[in-house]
């Protein structure tokens, strides 16, 4: 009976498309209108990319209105010519499932004069509750640090409550992200199994961040939403780039990649290889054993079959190295502790990653689109040791293939925007776990291999009620039902709301909304039962991880001034069997839990300027949060010895997880500079982690929380011409090194990065 589910998970998606969102695409819809508010019909509009040659045109109708549809999120140039009237043009950003809806007045005059308008509110999404950030190709060539392989300055700089610490990227008070392509989301259920982006930052034209208050056809894992629009050929017409760095800490990177478009086609393709002697935080200042090296291939194709019918097919593979760095002094505080021992450890994590979605957009009218989408996704992160590990040796790997499909329809019908659909995967799990435990503490255990199978099913209907001009109703239902080690259903609903103030265009939002994350599927073989039971105390005994519940409300606002935009977004998560990670002994295993409860509140604020005196871009983005877990594990590895006080959960009161920071802000601004210059800068401030060790006596710090810290990032760039660019970056400038947190994950205590500097030259050619 279950193979029969399984079977149905893997084709159903496949052979009966359901009506849902395509969540890469916005509609532009608007009207055009003479000086006395008259429609103009015939009037040519043209919807061009900032940065490529991809364009949609349209003529409006006797009513003046023209639609759009197929826009892929991103920076836009609109104009609109008309006999007898002046061009207009304006600049346009759109957000994914999003649907605006511009007015735009011409003047009287020949069609030699243009009408540039600037700073008006057109970056911003009147009928969407989800807070929002854009990130450009642009902002990611620019920003310090952020076209790294291993980068995720892309997010951390720009979107409010990110940042990394023990190694993984973490939103909003949790480490569940979703990664999505061309708005296809791609299928994980793990949690911090890799390091850095997805995706190579080189590969990615426009960057959507998504932080919560999702609609009905957005996935469930909450913390965030990385929704790219990869590379894709528009840009170029038969021309290569070769883009090759090198920088202090023995690092290297290049990256060859070549694109061309046709009327019908368009196509990209890269490969990267790099390597640098700093990797993984450090868990003391000097860096030991911390190696790292990677290559990948990335290819999309973008294929215009009919005027209605367009196919997007995007692949790639890639492989990462990591040595585990270690603490070489054995009488230092940060070891006597005994927290964590790492001296005598030499171990090492590969990692390989490949995906292959293909993505059908039929567009029935303006109005209806067709989306139908089958992936695969191969995951794996192997851990291994040296035999003469002290103490203990450990073996550990996890191989991961998701297979599945997203079927998408989105529809609009007088003044609603509906959309539903279906998502589902299956997955296989294949994992391995050895321990030799080399201080004959405990019984060494062989290595052993365990599997497991499941999949997940989900539903989900949406509307968008346009209430006039002013006010959006959005409701929907999520429906899904996940099959693995336990069998789980939910039905759960979103609602919201969004009113534009007239003339002030101010919108102000708020959401209600439940979500169910699928647990992590996670193996275990004798070998980690034999092990886990024959630790001292604590968590030794394992339970079935059981997936998490949230309730999130959330209120905001947009404020958008001259071209600035200011938004606020008030938040709070309250969550059932919170998932998180525990190692496992000092196997570092560190191995998925579920904790009884959290609750997470924050307050965020985003400040994005216009182009300022043509002289530059100013952004900040800043989070006042608190994260915090209450009662026993209740998934993972439990507790199976009465009266243990490791595994006491104390009065049942919340107390900070252990990526609590209360504040943490990120500031920056680029300049555009004479000759083809430009300069960029960022501030980072954060308060500081909770103190794992607070009160404890061991280690220079006591309190609650670790100490604040601030870094200073810089970079420039010039053109020589149109082919040849160089380029510097320094991240932390002034080598302010400290200790960041001390969670035990990968390689134990963590402090942050040191001075990285690198220079980048770029050449590009035709082939």
């Amino acid at each position: 009976m279950f193979r029969r589910f399984l079977a149905l998970l893997l084709f159903l998606p496949l052979l009966h498309p359901l009506p849902a969102r395509a969540t890469v695409f916005a509609t532009v819809r608007g009207v055009v209108h003479d000086p006395q508010h008259r429609p103009v019909a015939g009037a040519h509009v043209l919807l061009k990319a900032a940065n490529s040659q991809f364009s949609l045109h349209t003529e409006t109708h006797q009513d003046g209105e023209f639609a759009l549809p197929e826009a892929p999120l991103g920076l836009y140039d609109l104009t609109v010519d008309a006999d007898g009237f002046a061009q207009f043009a304006e600049p346009v950003a759109l957000a994914s499932g999003t649907n605006p809806v511009l007015h735009i007045a011409l003047t009287v005059g020949p069609a030699t004069v243009s009408v540039q308008v600037h700073g008006l509110d057109t970056t911003i999404a009147t009928d969407s509750v989800t807070p929002t950030t854009l990130v450009t190709r642009a902002d990611i060539d620019e920003t310090p640090g952020a076209s790294r392989t291993l980068g995720m300055q892309m997010i951390t700089d720009y979107v409010p409550g990110a940042y990394m610490t023990h190694d993984m990227l973490h939103m909003d008070g949790g480490h569940q992200t979703s990664w999505l392509l061309d708005g296809i989301a791609i299928p994980n259920t793990k949690i911090g199994a890799n390091v850095g982006p997805q995706i190579d930052p080189k590969d990615i034209d426009s960057l959507e961040v998504q932080r919560g208050s999702y609609s009905s056809d957005v996935g469930d894992r909450t913390y965030g939403a990385f929704n790219v629009l990869p590379r894709n050929g528009f840009e170029r017409n038969r021309e290569g780039e070769l883009r090759v760095s090198g920088g202090n800490l023995y690092t290297g990177e290049a990256e060859l990649s070549f694109g061309d478009h046709s009327a019908a086609t368009a196509w990209y393709a890269s490969a990267t290889g790099s390597r640098s002697n700093f990797g993984l935080a450090t868990p003391v200042p000097g860096i030991y054993h911390d190696a790292t090296n990677s290559g990948s291939g990335f290819v999309s194709l973008i294929r215009n079959q009919t005027a209605n019918d367009q196919l997007r097919v995007t692949a790639q593979y890639r492989q990462d190295f990591f040595q585990i760095p270690y603490d070489p002094n054995p009488n230092d505080w940060q070891q006597a502790s005994q927290y964590y021992e790492s001296f005598g450890l030499r171990d090492g994590q590969r990692e390989r990653d490949a995906f292959l979605i293909t993505n059908w957009v039929h567009t029935f009218s303006p109005k209806a689109i067709l989306t139908v989408a089958p992936f695969y996704h191969f995951n794996q992160a192997n851990y291994d040791a040296p035999a003469n590990d002290q103490p203990v040796a450990t073996t550990w790997h996890q191989t991961s293939n998701y297979a599945g499909g997203q079927s998408d329809f989105r529809s609009e019908l007088k003044g609603n925007s509906f959309s539903a659909g279906l998502y589902s995967f299956y997955q296989d799990e294949n994992d391995l776990f050895g321990a030799r435990i080399n201080d004959g503490s405990a019984p060494s255990q062989p290595n052993t291999t365990a599997d497991a199978t499941g999949g997940l099913v989900e539903f989900y209907l949406s509307d968008h009620l346009h209430l006039g001009r002013y006010v959006t109703l959005l409701g929907g239902e999520r429906i899904s039902i996940f099959r693995a080690a336990l069998n789980e259903t939910a039905v759960y609903p979103r609602i919201g709301a969004t009113v534009e103030v007239p003339r002030l265009h101010w919108v102000l939002r708020g959401f209600y909304g439940h979500f169910f994350q699928p647990a992590p599927m996670q193996t275990v073989s004798s070998s980690v039962l034999n092990y886990a039971s024959n630790l001292p105390s604590g968590e030794n005994a394992f339970t079935p991880i059981p997936s998490e519940r949230d309730e999130e409300h959330q209120f905001g606002i947009q404020i958008p001034y001259k071209g600035w935009l200011l938004d606020v977004a008030n938040t709070k998560n309250r969550v059932n069997n919170f998932l998180d990670h525990a190692n496992l002994g000092e196997s570092n295993m560190y191995f998925p839990i579920a904790v009884d409860g959290a609750l997470v509140r924050s307050w965020e604020l985003s400040l994005r300027s216009p182009q300022l005196a043509h002289f530059g871009n100013f952004h900040l983005a800043y989070s006042n949060q608190i994260a915090e877990q209450r009662g026993a594990i209740t998934g993972g590895f439990t507790c199976s010895i009465p009266g243990d006080a490791a595994c006491d959960p104390g009065d049942f009161a919340y107390q900070p997880v252990d990526h609590d920071q209360r504040h943490t802000l990120n500031t920056g601004f680029t300049a555009s500079l004479p000759a083809h210059t430009w300069f960029a800068t960022n501030v980072y401030y954060g308060s500081g982690f909770v103190n794992g060790l607070a009160g404890s006596g061991v280690g220079p710090y006591q309190g609650s929380y670790l100490p604040a810290h601030t870094t200073f990032d810089v970079s420039a760039g010039h053109s020589l011409g149109e082919r040849l660019k160089v380029s510097a970056s320094v991240v932390n400038v002034t080598n302010h090194r400290v200790l960041t947190d001390n969670s035990v994950t990968i390689g134990g205590f963590h402090y942050n990065d040191p001075r990285l500097i690198s220079a980048e030259l770029r050449y590009r050619f035709h082939f």
